[in-house]
């Protein structure tokens, strides 16, 4: 009897756990529909949405690693000759 009190209680938690992570899914698609609202935004009035995309993506990097992949390019740009 224990052991369908205990498939009861994970049985439960499981869904539960499910349900959160539906929600945090759902609130995820809101947060990126509102992120390519602003993208647009920025694009009408002349920002080019890449340009932003790559910035964003240096400011998340810490100095040193951003320092390292500019130098990196640099290298590979001098390269090819660019």
């Amino acid at each position: 009897m224990k052991a369908i009190n205990t498939d009861n209680v994970s049985a439960e938690q499981l869904r539960l756990l499910i349900e959160r992570i539906e929600r945090l899914e759902e609130e995820k698609q809101g947060i990126s529909d509102d992120i390519k609202d602003v993208y647009a935004e920025a694009k009408s009035t002349g920002f080019d949405a890449k340009t932003m995309r790559t910035i964003i993506q240096l400011r998340r990097m810490e100095k040193h690693h951003r320092d390292e992949a500019e130098m990196m390019l640099e290298t590979y740009k001098q390269s090819l000759g660019l």
